[in-house]
């Protein structure tokens, strides 16, 4: 009966396994895939996707945990790291001396990240800070996040008329 449930159980863990690793060579490279990863953290993070990005689809995913803040690129990662730059300088003002923020950049190249690693990376980063002042620094980003414009608006003339859109209803 032991050796049943035993064999029950690594058969599970095997194909549970098998499933995450299909699951991430289905997104790698797609843009938006280091959001998916990061939204698999177990409890005591806090994942804000897509917090700055740029018109090449460059994006920078903010989550905050008792490492402190951490800012996750991904996209071109020349364009990435000088996005990723401007972020920390103003995550930085934010959680002042105490609060350390840190940039990791997903990709294959040196110095990246692969995203098949990512979470495993981001669990290992060394606690700095304490439960009380996690919650603090979230209570300062979301203020922070009430001030900076949600999204761009499009530029140009805003339609007064409904008479295109009639017609193109019709067919």
């Amino acid at each position: 009966m032991f050796a049943l449930l035993t064999g029950l159980l690594a058969v599970l863990i095997v194909f549970g396994r098998r499933a995450e690793k299909a699951a991430y060579a289905q997104v790698e490279g797609q843009k938006g895939a280091a959001a998916g990863a990061l939204q698999m953290l177990r409890r005591g993070w806090e994942v804000k996707p897509a917090i700055a990005f740029n018109k090449n689809q460059d994006v920078v995913h903010r989550v905050v945990g008792r490492p402190g803040i951490i800012l996750v690129g991904e996209g071109n990662p020349h364009a990435v790291r000088g996005l990723m730059a401007a972020e920390i300088k103003n995550h930085a003002r934010i959680g002042g001396e105490e609060v350390p923020v840190t940039g990791i950049v997903v990709g294959k190249d040196e110095g990246q990240v692969p995203l098949t690693k990512l979470i495993k990376h981001i669990n290992k980063l060394p606690k700095k800070i304490k439960p009380a002042q996690m919650t603090d620094v979230i209570y300062k980003l979301k203020a922070l996040e009430k001030v900076r414009p949600a999204a761009p608006m499009p530029r140009g003339p805003v339609p007064t008329s409904m008479k295109g859109s009639r017609k193109a209803m019709r067919g």
